[in-house]
């Protein structure tokens, strides 16, 4: 085990342990530091811990040993079941004997995580919240939270193992049964495929849907092709709304995938429209050209990582807050703000189909 004082780029670790429990999009934009990770220490074992919910889309991760599941559900299915889901989590944190911990959710339940392994050295970020840095031996500064993309956040602690200088890959681990199942259901339905996500939890982030019904008619009318959609189930209203507004091919997956299923879908698709959410950020992450409005959150902070993400450019532009009585932003940007990135990458992908 490393003594404590040893520079964090001088670490040996042999067991390690990666907190990232939620949610969709952030788990997905803790995909590169896992790699770095493996790149900093090729013997370790690396585990994830992670809320049941998002296991399948990280196991097999080519990066990780394994994956430590827990059921947040049942943290907040009254104190008796909370306390014995804690304590046996614990248990098993403790039980694994891990010499180095890098929590990046950096909340007091993470924080308490770290502390239940008893690792000697445990890492957490500048930015950690509900007095999660006590938990920490190490903090990680984060220059300029505000002006830094969430996954440049993360990036920070391969900058003080040493491997910052390495390129981000995400390696999203898309199973060939998921990339069957998605072929099987999209192969009979013309092409372009573009997957559209249309909902959001934050009142904030649901462009309209008659903004996408737009979007996707044009798309139909100039370059043919199919609209199919995907997000929880509880976004569903909203995709229906959108595809009663259309007249060509349509698919609705809402509410109906598997986490896996979903990576599936977005890996076959030719374009990704949506909103500032987790499957946003899985497509981006899988290399699929994306085009996303931002009303309440801002692109260099929460983007599509390599992808287009288009702001509005109302004074409250960023606000991040999750209701609004006024929604100025969704009447500012307009489809018409989308289109030109949106043709470009249908029109290369009809170019590249042609030399095919």
């Amino acid at each position: 085990m490393s003594n404590r004082r040893d520079p964090l780029n001088e670490l040996q670790a042999q067991r390690i342990a990666l907190i990232k429990p939620s949610a969709l999009g952030d788990v997905v934009h803790a995909l590169p530091l896992l790699n770095a990770l493996r790149h900093k220490f090729p013997e370790a074992h690396i585990a994830w811990v992670i809320n049941r919910s998002y296991q399948s889309l990280i196991d097999g991760h080519r990066a990780l040993n394994e994956t430590i599941p827990f059921d947040r559900g049942a943290m907040k299915a009254g104190w008796r079941k909370a306390i014995g889901t804690s304590v046996k989590l614990a248990r098993e944190l403790r039980r694994r004997k891990f010499d180095l911990v890098i929590d990046l959710q950096c909340l007091a339940r993470s924080g308490l995580m770290s502390l239940a392994t008893r690792a000697s050295r445990r890492i957490g970020l500048s930015t950690a919240r509900e007095g999660a840095r006590f938990a920490y031996t190490d903090v990680i500064d984060i220059p300029d939270p505000k002006n830094r993309h969430a996954i440049d956040h993360y990036w920070c602690v391969a900058e003080a193992l040493g491997v910052g200088d390495i390129p981000k890959r995400f390696d999203v681990p898309v199973q060939a049964e998921s990339r069957a199942w998605a072929n099987e259901q999209l192969h009979l339905l013309p092409r372009p495929w573009l997957a559209f996500g249309v909902g959001a939890r934050w009142l904030t982030k649901r462009w309209l849907p008659e903004h996408f019904a737009e979007l996707a008619r044009r798309a139909h009318a100039q370059f043919g092709g199919t609209a199919f959609f995907v997000g929880s189930p509880d976004e569903a209203p909203l995709a229906q709304q959108v595809i009663a507004q259309l007249r060509g091919p349509t698919r609705d997956f809402v509410g109906t995938t598997s986490l896996q299923q979903l990576a599936g879908l977005l890996d076959a698709a030719d374009v990704m429209i949506s909103n500032d959410t987790g499957p946003l950020h899985l497509a981006a992450a899988l290399g699929r050209p994306c085009v996303a409005p931002y009303t309440c959150t801002l692109v260099r902070r929460h983007g599509p990582y390599g992808a287009i993400g288009i702001e509005t450019d109302v004074w409250c532009k960023g606000s991040y807050i999750r209701t609004c009585d006024r929604l100025d932003c969704m009447k500012d940007l307009v489809p018409d703000r989308l289109w030109p990135s949106l043709s470009t990458i249908l029109t290369t992908w009809a170019s590249n189909s042609r030399s095919a």
